[in-house]
């Protein structure tokens, strides 16, 4: 330390002396160092070189035996970011990093004649910064001071950068050619501007310089449309699985997007990896089929049938839903495949599983046991035991019939198979999966024992009900027939004028039941579809009414009420079998009134409004029947082309002692008349009801004080009082 500051304290006189030998007025210079003072002999004709080495784009140093600086250059100590002053006399190892002393020291002390080749080393500027660098060190002969060193440092960072850089090219290059996935390089506008060998055969063409979204318009599994800026703006890199059709062919695609970066941090862009996974969920979907699936009709098999009915036990006790499970066993199948063979009845099996799918609704299941052993799985019935076996039987019914179609099977023309049906109810959220399956296959039994091509509940009370259910049924079409039905009317009185008018009351007369209340079989015709050749009949016999009326004077004022289901209003023929029956008859369409319900006109309101414009146009009326029982939409009154509200009954029978049911009378009453229509009370069974209605502004009524439903002639002799 004592010497270098003896040294440093020198620099004020070589500093003259410097001057002095650019100049000329010297020739020798006095150095000090470790080894004592030395003298060197300077000719001014080497100032040009002194120049030149202050002007070399590398550092050049000088150096005694012991590594003290005793020249450098200006580049060095830029290079270093150190003072120059700071740089003479100082001991050149101090700036080089740890790792690398061995290296120098071992250039330093060759051997004379021995060649000291270039190192790379690193040095550490008075900053920190680490600097990489190549030493050309050879020995230096100046008189008077042996064993000196000259040195040449190169610096290597912008070499190093540029490498570095060319590298990770070669490397990008080298992952884009050989990558298994495709990956997409967009920048900050999402456009690509690098692609892998893989994404440009995953494109179709070239897709370079387009928009992501257009090369690759991906879908999510649930048909959106995936936005890498939404997932890149996410945070995260999950993987997401994607779909993309290219010329008719889906790929499954798992992509992954991530951010592209400077060194600063500031986005470029980001990098899109696509791994095509078609094959794994091919392989996966296999795999599923053949373990969930029968494998020769594609049904879910018994594995499956258990997993879901587990399923449908749970949401039935949450939903209080029913749902029913059918056993369904082919009627002589072994017969068939003893005679025809195995592969026939491969071909009959897998015609009665299409079958099967066509009887259900998607919701639903159809499973293959194994043999000729199918099971079908009803979900979502009913909340009411009896109306969801009503629903189960409705779909056996439709599985008798379509298994009792003939088959074609290859050479075979025709061949005739019946089923039979076991079924039971999926009601208890206790009961297991196996008993549920034991009844359903001890309700099959019992279909065979009563023949076969047939259907039987577990429950005997059950299937006592659907066996009367059944019976009503079948006469009820009979009674279609035969001309059982008739017409009732029960009287619809003024208060000031008298009678104006009846509704038409549908009665069966059954040849051995009797009377059968409209109670028991207008639902049944409702859900059987029976309804629309019933509803049918009683418009045309409520319209040869009319024109009978219309050729007496004394009941040609009279108007006729006729009660119209949804079903057979929603009919597309509707309109026409109206103006129809009308023609037919000859009857006043102005003495035709249609009673609408309100949950009638809940469904499909504008095709409603259409079709009773359209009547409405040709003079035909409609009333609102049990108007307050629903949930009719004020909004939707208004725009109805109606002439009548009608105060259900449920209201009248407590008027005179419910304060709300009075409330709600008068309050029907006061709607009627600022909408313009004419109101009616059905239910009036005393005079003190029909005065209170009377005092409210009500003048039309129907009930038992004024008569009972009976035959046309009841009506005509009220008439005459």
């Amino acid at each position: 330390i004592a010497e270098n500051a003896a040294l440093l304290a020198r620099l004020a006189e070589a500093e003259e002396t410097l001057r002095a030998i650019r100049s000329g007025e010297v020739d020798a210079l006095v150095v000090s160092g470790t080894t004592g003072d030395q003298v060197f002999t300077l000719q001014g004709a080497d100032y040009p070189y002194r120049v030149l080495v202050e002007a070399m784009s590398e550092g050049a140093l000088t150096l005694t035996a012991e590594g003290v600086i005793f020249y450098a250059n200006r580049r060095f100590a830029a290079m270093i970011k150190t003072p120059l002053e700071q740089v003479i006399g100082a001991t050149f190892t101090c700036w080089i990093v740890p790792a690398d002393l061995a290296l120098f020291n071992t250039l330093l002390h060759l051997e004379n004649g021995q060649t000291r080749h270039q190192r790379e080393v690193a040095l550490l500027a008075s900053d920190g910064a680490v600097i990489p660098c190549y030493l050309s060190l050879n020995a230096l002969h100046i008189d008077g001071m042996p064993d000196c060193f000259c040195l040449v440092v190169t610096d290597l960072t912008e070499q190093k950068r540029t490498e570095a850089i060319m590298a990770a090219e070669k490397l990008a290059r080298s992952i884009l050619e050989q990558a298994a996935e495709a990956i997409v390089v967009c920048d900050s506008a999402m456009q690509i501007i690098r692609a892998s060998k893989v994404a440009h055969t995953l494109c179709g063409t070239n897709p370079l310089g387009r928009p992501f979204a257009s090369a690759f318009p991906l879908q999510l599994i649930n048909g959106v449309a995936f936005s890498i800026a939404e997932l890149l703006n996410a945070g995260h890199r999950p993987w997401i699985e994607t779909w993309l059709e290219r010329q008719g062919s889906i790929f499954n695609l798992l992509v992954s997007v991530g951010p592209l970066v400077d060194l600063q941090g500031e986005s470029l862009g980001c990098v899109v990896t696509l791994t095509d996974i078609t094959q794994r969920k091919a392989n996966e979907q296999q795999i599923e089929q053949l373990a969930f699936y029968d494998p020769l009709t594609r049904l879910p098999n018994r594995r499956l049938l258990l997993d879901r009915l587990h399923q449908v036990l749970v949401s039935s006790a949450r939903s209080g839903r029913l749902g029913a499970l059918l056993f369904i066993d082919l009627d002589n199948f072994k017969v068939l495949n003893d005679t025809l063979g195995h592969d026939i009845g491969d071909l009959l099996l897998e015609q009665v599983a299409q079958r099967l799918i066509g009887c259900v609704r998607a919701v639903d299941t159809v499973a293959r046991l194994g043999g000729d052993e199918f099971v079908v799985m009803l979900e979502d019935l009913s909340d009411q035991a009896e109306d969801a076996a009503a629903q189960a039987q409705i779909v056996g019914a439709k599985i008798l019939a379509a298994l009792g179609q003939p088959y074609h099977l290859a050479g075979h023309h025709y061949h005739r198979s019946t089923p039979s049906l076991g079924a039971t109810l999926i009601s208890d959220h206790e009961t297991t999966v196996d008993d549920l399956l034991k009844r359903a296959d001890l309700a099959m039994y019992q279909a065979k024992a009563a023949g076969r091509n047939t259907l039987r509940f577990f429950d005997p009370a059950m299937q006592a009900m659907l066996e009367t259910r059944t019976a009503l049924e079948t006469d009820l079409r009979e009674g279609l027939q035969e001309g059982q039905f008739l017409l009732y009317y029960q009287p619809q009185v003024n208060g000031d004028t008298g009678l104006i008018g009846a509704e038409a009351l549908v009665r069966w007369r059954h040849p051995r039941r009797g009377m059968v209340s409209p109670a028991e079989f207008i639902p049944l015709a409702e859900e059987t579809g029976l309804i629309l050749p019933l509803g049918q009949w009683v418009l045309e016999t409520a319209c040869a009414q009319l024109a009978a009326w219309a050729a007496q004077p004394q009941t040609a004022h009279l108007a006729l009420a006729v009660n119209v289901s949804a079903r057979q209003f929603h009919h597309p023929d509707f309109v026409r079998q109206v103006q129809e029956a009308l023609n037919q008859h000859g009857a006043d369409p102005h003495r035709l009134k249609l009673e609408l319900t309100e949950s009638l006109l809940l469904d499909n309101v504008e095709d409603t409004i259409a079709k009773m414009t359209m009547l409405k146009a040709q003079g035909v009326g409609f009333s609102l029947d049990d108007f307050g029982t629903g949930y009719s939409s004020l909004s939707y009154l208004k725009r109805l082309p109606l002439d009548q509200l009608k105060i259900d009954q449920s209201f009248i029978r407590d008027i005179l002692i419910d304060p709300n049911d009075a409330v709600i009378a008068r309050t029907i009453v006061a709607l009627a008349q600022s909408l313009g229509l004419a109101v009616i009370a059905e239910g009036v069974e005393t005079a003190a009801q029909r005065d209170f209605l009377i005092a409210h502004g009500c003048r039309a009524f129907q009930g038992y004080f004024y008569g009972r439903p009976g035959p046309v002639e009841v009506l005509t002799v009220w008439g005459r009082r």
